[in-house]
């Protein structure tokens, strides 16, 4: 299991090598077949990556190291860090579940029931 601080140092390779690769979180999506969410949460170790997509993964990102391709397919290391919530867009988007989630909620309820 990954502590904090190996977390943190597994992130800053994984965004090392997207640097490296010169490609957006969407240019990286395109090429894979992801989301450009879903990438960004694989390289920041917030998803788990699945055998199926590590080869286009590191197709589109070629400095990616076996062993890092082999830690991101190791279950994440999820938190959550309080600070996070002042940093202005994530704030905001806090603010945009509060003010829309009661109507995405029944939305959600009426086209797949009620539950997660």
């Amino acid at each position: 299991m990954e502590d904090g601080a190996a977390r943190a140092a597994a992130v800053q390779k994984l965004m090392a090598a997207k640097a490296k690769s010169g490609k957006s979180f969407s240019d990286i999506g395109a090429e894979t077949g992801l989301t450009n969410v879903y990438v960004a949460q694989l390289l920041r170790r917030q998803a788990q990556l699945k055998p199926d997509t590590a080869a286009s993964l590191r197709a589109a990102i070629p400095a990616l190291s076996e062993e890092l391709v082999d830690l991101m397919m190791q279950p994440p290391f999820r938190s959550y860090n309080p600070e996070m919530v002042h940093e202005p867009a994530i704030y905001r988007l806090n603010e945009a579940i509060m003010h829309f989630g009661e109507s995405i909620k029944a939305i959600i309820n009426e086209d797949f029931g009620d539950g997660i």
